[in-house]
């Protein structure tokens, strides 16, 4: 008898363990990302200048900040990959890594996205778009302005399909339309914290 309880007793503190594990990490990536001291504010609808990697794009341009360590953005990925398939023939999709820990190659990225799209290792893009956090959406229209910079929906796992806030800038653009106004659950950082997946 007191054996089972004593089993009983260790089984419910690894439940409660494990309960408060996931709930730590869940909180602690719902906090908003904090804005670093040297952070250069960009305005929505800037221009930014990137010639290194989109000086030829005539269509829009959308920059997928992606870093393969960050448990945001790996839950992002099946979304990312749907919005690439659904509007890659109108927009020019690009995949920026932001990783100072390891090396990734250029096919191991694509490969998880299942797209040959350009990949790029450059932080100054993040830094030229305002991004301090993976994963984030950047999305700048044929002329190179900035027309939306977020999120790309309220939940983890992007499964909210009335927050789908990049997508709605996507859609928003391609349909001539103004700049949509968003909530701050759009427009403020969540997730990883550049450069070092910390938060």
């Amino acid at each position: 008898m007191k054996k089972k309880v004593l089993l009983s007793l260790w089984f419910g503190l690894l439940i409660a363990a494990i309960g408060f594990l996931f709930w730590h990490n869940e909180f602690k990536y719902s906090l908003p990302t904090p804005i670093p001291k040297n952070y250069h504010k960009v305005a929505m609808g800037s221009a930014i200048h990137l010639s290194q990697c989109c000086a030829f794009d005539s269509k829009p341009v959308f920059f997928h900040f992606f870093n393969p360590d960050c448990p945001c953005s790996r839950f992002n990925v099946p979304h990312v990959t749907e919005l690439i398939k659904k509007y890659g023939n109108q927009v020019n999709f690009k995949i920026v890594v932001l990783n100072t820990k390891k090396t990734f190659t250029i096919s191991e990225i694509q490969e998880k996205f299942g797209a040959q799209i350009p990949v790029y290792f450059d932080e100054g893009i993040a830094k030229k778009c305002g991004v301090i956090s993976t994963p984030q959406a950047v999305l700048l229209d044929p002329l190179h302005n900035l027309y939306y910079r977020g999120n790309y929906n309220k939940t983890r796992y992007c499964t909210d399909a009335a927050t789908n806030y990049a997508q709605m800038a996507i859609e928003s653009l391609l349909g001539q339309e103004k700049s949509p106004s968003f909530n701050a659950l759009a427009l403020r950082a969540y997730g990883c914290s550049l450069p070092n997946c910390t938060k």
